[in-house]
């Protein structure tokens, strides 16, 4: 070990005089310039993370804004289906070149590099969390206004891994007005605390159903309970979406892009005012 000059701030050991916390973020390609890094969360699967993701980084593009997804599910990527994107990432010496979209949002997700989107990934934790840093390290971004992570549900490898390699700007968590939503909102938010990183806010997905017939409004997985939870948090309700079939079908038939009205829309404006 050389001699301590005592400047903590340019220092990689982790001795018993250390006065500021290390830094484990990743440098990201040279060739890579990017703004905002935006990490989309939720404590548990199945609330419609990644379509809300797609449809922010749509929404953020229509706005005129450089943006890149950078999928983070690896075990289960669903972003360039999303984007009807099914082609193979290609890449030189220089890094990975990610696919873009018809809107010119760039992305990158394992399903750009396996032989059949249909691939299993049977890897173990380190191996995932070390794929999703390449993503940052390796992929030739080139210049981007937001970066969206669409991370995997819950609280493992791969969000701390995020969170300790990628200068994330805020967090976005995704949930549903279920009765372990408390529960499930907490955990990330209190993660999310624990990595020193800012929480934008909630969005509540699958928040009603309005008849198409009579406009009325239908709570089919029972009365929100967002609004508390977020006060107790002291958090904001960024965003309450419906049940949509017609949204669904997009993403299925990877026209999130074309979609409208897009449903994050009013969200995009509001992180550019944030």
């Amino acid at each position: 070990m050389s001699e301590c000059t005592h400047d903590c701030s340019s220092c990689g050991e982790s001795c018993g005089e250390r006065t500021a916390p290390m830094d484990f973020h990743a440098p990201a390609n040279p060739l890579s310039k990017i703004g905002k890094v935006i990490a989309v969360m939720s404590g548990k699967g199945g609330v419609g993370k990644s379509t809300v993701t797609c449809s922010l980084a749509a929404a953020m593009a229509a706005r005129g804004k450089k943006v890149a997804v950078l999928d983070a599910d690896i075990t289960g990527p669903s972003v360039p289906t999303a984007f009807g994107v099914h082609g193979h990432a290609t890449g030189s010496e220089l890094g990975i070149y990610p696919a873009v979209t018809q809107s010119g949002v760039e992305i990158m997700s394992l399903n750009l590099l396996t032989e059949h989107e249909t691939d299993p990934v049977v890897w173990r934790g380190p191996v995932i969390a070390g794929t999703v840093k390449q993503f940052w390290t390796d992929v030739i971004w080139g210049d981007v206004d937001y970066m969206f992570v669409d991370m995997p549900p819950g609280t493992g490898d791969v969000p701390l891994t995020v969170f300790q390699s990628l200068p994330v700007d805020g967090v976005i968590v995704v949930t549903s007005p279920q009765d372990l939503v408390r529960m499930i909102v907490t955990k990330a938010v209190n993660m999310a605390g624990l990595m020193d990183i800012p929480l934008l806010g909630i969005v509540e997905n699958y928040s009603y159903f309005k008849c198409p017939d009579c406009g009325k409004e239908h709570a089919i997985f029972g009365e929100s309970k967002i609004e508390a939870v977020a006060a107790d948090l002291g958090l904001e309700v960024l965003a309450r979406l419906p049940i949509d079939p017609a949204l669904a079908a997009a993403c299925d038939n990877g026209q999130v892009e074309s979609y409208q009205p897009d449903p994050m829309a009013a969200l995009a404006e509001r992180l550019e005012d944030m």
